[in-house]
């Protein structure tokens, strides 16, 4: 009626092998993942950071608050000074920035 412990066991396998294949699925997952979701949002934060650093005075931006504007003043401390309306203008961390419309031409 009970089972003997010599039938109970097992066939005998290899433990490393069987364990390292059980971990294979998940370590394509994660390869899956890293090239689908994680490496392109990291090159999309790059080109923001990139196209932030590149403001400068006259250039047409938007904010991540919707608000357009003309940049008048670029300050080092990571604030832009932004005009959003005649005689209006507002202090915005450089990093609210979310696309800056048009550029202006380089001084000669």
């Amino acid at each position: 009626m009970f089972a003997t412990p010599a039938f109970a066991q097992a066939a005998g396998s290899d433990g490393i092998t069987s364990s390292l294949t059980s971990f294979v699925p998940l370590i394509l997952i994660f390869g899956i993942m890293y090239f689908i979701l994680i490496r392109p949002q990291q090159k999309k934060v790059k080109e923001h950071k990139a196209m932030v650093e590149a403001v400068r005075r006259g250039d047409q931006v938007v904010t991540q608050g919707g608000i357009l504007g003309k940049v008048t003043k670029v300050k080092e401390d990571g604030e832009v000074e932004v005009e959003i309306a005649e005689g209006v203008r507002v202090r915005v961390i450089r990093s609210t920035i979310s696309q800056v419309v048009s550029k202006t031409e380089p001084a000669s």
